[in-house]
């Protein structure tokens, strides 16, 4: 089971990251790890990600299976929309690169997951359950 944070600024840009281990532009998220919650996974991934501190509990959006990758994984997703950035983590090989982006401008690398998710989010697309 992962959480992924769909973090969502003021100006309506969306966080994304670059990992060095594989493809693509995603949201900052992770697995859980022994005797955490999938919110508090969440949470920490993107403390540890991007320096993101909800200021307020992130919304539950959907649960998405994501077959493709680990029979039986399934990926919660969270909408934060309020949130403080004291520090931003230096470029390593976890998190090579971070950014804020608006949807008509989203990096071509942006993973297939994260747009049907942003579709599902800003244009009311019918949800699907695979991520």
């Amino acid at each position: 089971m992962g959480a992924q944070m769909c973090v969502i600024n003021a100006d309506n840009k969306i966080l994304l990251i670059r990992h060095g281990y594989r493809r693509g532009w995603h949201f900052p998220g992770g697995g859980v790890e022994f005797g955490e919650s999938i919110l508090e996974s969440g949470t920490r991934e993107l403390l540890e990600e991007a320096g993101v501190i909800p200021r307020t509990t992130p919304e539950l959006f959907g649960i998405y299976t994501n077959f493709a990758h680990f029979p039986g994984d399934h990926i919660a997703l969270f909408v934060v929309r309020e949130f403080d950035q004291p520090t931003k983590p230096k470029p390593s090989f976890e998190i090579q690169e971070q950014g804020f982006f608006s949807r008509d401008a989203l990096p071509a690398e942006t993973v297939g997951g994260a747009r049907r998710r942003l579709a599902e989010i800003f244009d009311n697309k019918p949800r699907i359950t695979a991520w």
